[in-house]
């Protein structure tokens, strides 16, 4: 698990979204052609999410793998829907014949309809608590050169012994989000990057301090890493980035939901303020947007206000160079990592690559050789 300067994850599906809601669920030669594209834009990672109703990401995962050579995986996986040995199994075989190069992202799951959609009933305390158990176990069966049993709370199973352990050592990294002290408590523990949406930057601060806290009370010597999520809107100028982004906000409102412009992990949410989520990171993105549309250099709050704050919805609009900025603002209160999309997915996912990435690497990688040089 490598320490990078700084880390960008983009995020595929497996038909085009842009296309409207006919077609299959699955396109094969799509899923490849927009794994690719991230490849080429110098992504790090992708991210392949998890709902109740999607194509299964670990199959997913093992396509794309197929079919690129040096892009990362980030697969979301939710605990209760497999027994954590059977995870632990899938997911070091998928680290196998990706050669190394899995991480997972786990979703305690921030729906209580969503959830009971795959018959968890379990409340949204409980399946945290879950979630350190489900981990406790993974990380175990990983790791565990005997066989061993457990008895829990969740999980219980005896003399459980697996032929199969992570390709990367000393294990596949995880992945962690969320914005309530429980998935700051889980997360502190065990994440090796805890993963936030994009708040103003005073907002996100407090966060990761938060998530240090719990890092810290959990006996861990070194922190996660802290990921933040943006829907950056290029222009070649200013004026043509909000041009741009006015459209779009106009067209989520024609929709009257998010769409497939948002998650498919979780269902579209009907615009207006009757949208309250349950979820403790949208309300949070819910009280920036209404204190005001923009925030610091470029973050605007205004999607998340038509969504109901729907998944990832706060975007960053401008030049490269101003949104460039604007990420390594974040970068200089801890972030390390950005998982960014577009609203058109591959179009954006190539111009990021041909501007916006480029920018951020190098103006990261010239403050570690300048930290570097006067440590």
């Amino acid at each position: 698990m490598t320490t990078v300067p700084v880390e960008f994850i983009g995020m595929i599906g497996t038909k085009d979204s842009e296309g409207g809601p006919g077609g299959p669920a699955v396109d094969p030669e799509f899923t490849r052609h927009f794994a690719r594209v991230h490849e080429e834009a110098g992504f790090d990672r992708v991210l392949i999410g998890h709902s109740s109703s999607s194509p299964d990401g670990a199959q997913v995962a093992a396509h794309v793998a197929a079919h690129t050579e040096r892009l990362g995986l980030l697969l979301a996986h939710r605990p209760g829907i497999l027994a954590p040995t059977a995870a632990a199994r899938s997911f070091a075989t998928l680290d196998h014949l990706s050669g190394g190069r899995l991480a997972v992202h786990v979703i305690s799951g921030g729906n209580d309809a969503e959830q009971r959609r795959d018959g968890d009933h379990l409340a949204k305390d409980d399946r945290y608590a879950r979630t350190d158990e489900f981990l406790d176990v993974v990380k175990r069966a990983w790791s565990e050169p005997e066989g061993f049993g457990h008895e829990g709370r969740f999980y219980r199973f005896d003399d459980f012994r697996s032929e199969v352990r992570p390709l990367q050592q000393p294990r596949i990294p995880l992945y962690f989000g969320g914005s309530s002290a429980a998935a700051h408590r889980v997360g502190g523990k065990h994440a090796d990057v805890f993963a936030l949406w994009g708040e103003p930057l005073a907002q996100a601060a407090e966060q990761i301090a938060a998530v240090r806290a719990a890092a810290h009370a959990a006996g861990r010597a070194e922190p996660p890493r802290i990921s933040v999520s943006f829907r950056p809107i290029l222009g070649r100028t200013e004026e043509e980035a909000w041009e741009r982004a006015h459209g779009i906000l106009d067209a989520i409102r024609r929709r009257g939901t998010a769409g497939s412009f948002f998650d498919r992990a979780r269902p579209p949410l009907p615009l207006g303020p009757s949208a309250r989520p349950e979820n403790t990171g949208s309300r949070r993105l819910l009280e920036a947007a209404a204190r005001g549309e923009r925030h610091d250099r470029a973050l605007w709050t205004a999607p998340a206000a038509a969504t109901g704050a729907a998944g990832n919805s706060t975007a960053l609009v401008g030049t490269p160079e101003t949104v460039a900025l604007a990420l390594l603002d974040y970068l200089d209160i801890g972030v390390t990592t950005f998982l960014l999309r577009g609203y058109q997915p591959l179009r954006d996912a190539e111009e990021f690559g041909r501007t916006l990435l480029p920018l951020v690497r190098q103006e990261a990688e010239r403050r570690e050789r300048a930290g570097a040089a006067t440590g």
